[in-house]
């Protein structure tokens, strides 16, 4: 299975476009929260009628998964906690969205939105409990926010993680975790893209400027992740005992 792994687009529709353009060559594309930009001055209501096409074009594509981020909360749920009301759009047209879980092959993907009260936080810990029954060979999680302590979220000044998904992960290891949220974490000193925690690899691909995101191509096959950027392109192995040091800085 070749995964491509993509997040914080942000609303940058060129980078969208890209999106379409590659998403055949995947098996899998997942894009790990922050589609819409609660900065940008198109309203959240406008961003989401053009992602929701997007997302459309790449369901037709491939096998698409989104997840949620902090930039795609447009309102209260039926729980009174904010939440991306406009995915249940793009549920009903099929799309493995936030809140589900799907198979492809002999992986289970657990898509996990992000959660804005206890709530929410109980229904991802509940989420990721039922599917660890179900899990079958290898298991992978969607999650929007990198582990604190990791250096997929160090910030060039300090850590900016999620110290419930370190919990998560002590506990039920999966095999990769695939995040987003911080952006600086591959440009700079100390930080990474890649870490392996225990037996599981946790993925951010960071963000940058122009019509190409940062991406992470993960061959499941053939055992590699590609980080792929401006600054060009670094590999490692998936059965590495952990990220090789970066010769970058």
């Amino acid at each position: 299975m070749r995964l491509l792994l993509v997040a914080d687009l942000h609303y940058t529709l060129p980078q969208f476009d890209w999106l379409v353009r590659v998403a055949p060559a995947f098996d899998v594309v997942v894009i790990a929260g922050d589609l819409l930009d609660i900065s940008s001055t198109v309203p959240l209501n406008a961003q989401a009628v053009v992602v929701l096409r997007y997302l459309r074009l790449l369901h037709e594509a491939t096998t698409l998964v989104v997840g949620s981020g902090n930039h795609d909360l447009t309102g209260p749920d039926a729980r009174g906690e904010q939440a991306a009301l406009w995915l249940a759009e793009a549920r009903t047209g099929g799309l493995h969205c936030e809140g589900s879980s799907l198979r492809v092959g002999d992986a289970l993907i657990s898509v996990c939105p992000w959660w804005d009260g206890p709530l929410g936080r109980e229904a991802v810990a509940g989420q990721l409990a039922a599917d660890a029954a179900a899990r079958p060979a290898r298991w992978i999680w969607v999650y929007h926010w990198p582990p604190y302590g990791s250096p997929t979220c160090w910030t060039g000044k300090r850590h900016y993680g999620d110290r419930d998904v370190v919990d998560w992960i002590a506990h039920h290891q999966p095999d990769l975790v695939l995040t987003g949220h911080v952006h600086e974490p591959p440009f700079k000193a100390s930080g990474h893209w890649a870490e392996r925690i225990d037996r599981s690899w946790v993925f951010n691909a960071g963000r940058q400027v122009g019509p190409v995101p940062t991406h992470i191509e993960i061959d499941l096959d053939a055992g590699t992740a590609v980080w792929r950027s401006l600054m060009g392109e670094e590999t490692l192995r998936l059965d590495a005992p952990a990220a090789p040091a970066r010769s970058v800085f």
